[in-house]
């Protein structure tokens, strides 16, 4: 190793020296009291399963609906303590996990998926100033950049081919001067500028706002309150939880990563924990040093790949490249926290940006996330329409969900919309295989995607198979 990179690595490391593991949304002195828990017998027209962005959309929405609708909410722990609170902040309008994935998935339904991304984008923008969510909302859009020769030339060819085929209204492509003239690292060799599909946000406050909102509208929501079984009930559903029982009408699950009531849903879905590092406010010196004045979020072209972003005391949030599959699909708390993961995001960090040498961290932590085979959310019904569930969202929930949850609240109606028409909606992913199988897939294709960033994008025979089989596995 030379001493110049020795030296970046031991620098990165004292950088990580006061970080605290513990996510730094969570770690808020405004953090809401928790709802007592659930205790005895209750009945409502919609049980609710789920205090994240799924399960608080659903209770909104299904409220907004129709006012005199009756909704409880159960969480198991507290809303927004797991994925919804420890992401990255990016509320897209990609319903499909980005254009590339719903492009090569859904080529005849493109345009439409769009169309209501964009749309679902505007209602959370709507949301926010109606319910007065303090989120720290900011329009900014987000820039995905190149940081390798080939990258700059797939972005470039991308951005031709979105133009082709009507899709590029709002992006525009930047060379190296351009990017780094919004933002300043050398590493930067061109980007696609999306304006307007994607919003910055504090992912904690969006979740205690929507809680209250839910609160205020009537929802009655109990934390603490693991939901144990789903049977049915008479003309409905029953829910058991540690010290009560609820019965209900209809069940919206919104459980994500954690084990689905319905059983059968399970295999569709694997966790991949995540993990990401928040930096000491920047001084003004520094943050000039980078620019950085549209206050975008960033992402790189890298198959490992690194996003970040300005929070609104300008901090740095600098996550991504580690996607971690723990064998056997277990989630478990000691697996929240990866210090190898760390060390390699810092100097990764400072690679990025060398004029911030000297900066620190103060919070690293991880989560787990929920992802399917082909990326984005499915959705479907289980005993005969009177359970509804949604998954799969792959780290774009923040927005995502939102849709998700009206997708539920359509099925839970029997209502024929746009919506549920969708071959999106109508159809389910493949599920993954068993173990050993699923592990050994998923370890085999993260090398080949490592291998592949390091040898200019060329894909192996793998992921050309995995390419046409409709199957992968992001980072």
């Amino acid at each position: 190793m030379a001493p110049s990179a020795m030296s970046r690595g031991s620098n990165s490391i004292k950088a990580l020296s006061d970080a605290q593991p513990v996510p730094y949304w969570l770690d808020d002195p405004g953090r809401p009291r928790p709802e007592p828990a659930l205790t005895g017998a209750e009945t409502c027209d919609l049980l609710v399963v789920g205090g994240g962005y799924s399960g608080l959309w659903t209770a909104l929405l299904a409220k907004e609906r129709d006012p005199q609708r009756d909704v409880v909410l159960l969480e198991g722990r507290e809303v927004g303590w797991a994925a919804s609170g420890r992401n990255g902040g990016f509320c897209a309008a990609s319903l499909t996990h980005g254009l590339p994935n719903g492009l090569t998935r859904w080529p005849d339904e493109i345009h439409k998926l769009e169309e209501l991304g964009a749309r679902n984008l505007d209602e959370i923008e709507k949301a926010v100033a109606r319910h007065s969510l303090d989120c720290d909302f900011e329009r900014t859009g987000e820039i995905d950049v190149a940081t390798e020769t080939y990258q700059a030339w797939e972005l470039r060819d991308w951005y031709e081919e979105m133009e082709r085929k009507g899709l590029a209204d709002g992006v525009e492509f930047l060379d190296a001067d351009a990017v780094r003239e919004q933002v300043n690292s050398p590493t930067f060799q061109a980007g696609l500028y999306d304006r307007r599909g994607v919003a910055m946000l504090n992912p904690a406050k969006l979740v205690w706002g929507l809680k209250r909102a839910c609160v205020e509208l009537g929802v009655r929501v109990y934390e603490h309150t693991p939901a144990l079984t789903l049977k049915p009930y008479g003309a409905g559903m029953a829910v058991t939880t540690p010290y009560g029982q609820v019965r209900a009408r209809q069940v919206a699950l919104g459980t994500n990563i954690f084990p689905n009531l319905v059983k059968r849903v399970r295999a569709y879905t694997v966790p991949v924990y995540d993990y990401a590092l928040m930096t000491e406010p920047l001084g003004e010196e520094q943050l000039a040093s980078v620019g950085w004045r549209g206050r975008q979020g960033l992402g790189d072209s890298a198959n490992q790949f690194h996003y970040f972003r300005l929070s609104a005391d300008n901090r740095i949030l600098w996550g991504g490249y580690d996607a971690v599959y723990p064998y056997g699909g277990r989630v478990r708390a000691e697996y929240d926290d990866r210090p190898e993961t760390y060390a390699k995001l810092a100097e990764h960090f400072f690679t990025c940006f060398p004029q911030l040498e000297g900066l620190r961290f103060t919070h690293a932590w991880g989560g787990a996330i929920d992802t399917c085979s082909r990326f984005s959310a499915f959705f479907g019904t289980a005993h005969q329409g009177k359970v509804a569930y949604a998954a799969g969202f792959t780290g774009l929930g923040v927005g995502a969900t939102r849709f998700g949850a009206d997708v539920m609240l359509d099925l839970l109606a029997g209502e024929r919309t746009e919506r549920t028409e969708l071959e999106m909606v109508r159809r389910k992913p493949l599920p993954f295989p068993p173990e050993p199988f699923a592990w050994t897939g998923i370890a085999l294709t993260k090398w080949s995607l490592a291998r592949a960033d390091a040898h200019g994008g060329r894909r192996n025979l793998w992921l050309r198979t995995m390419d046409r089989l409709g199957l992968g596995f992001d980072s």
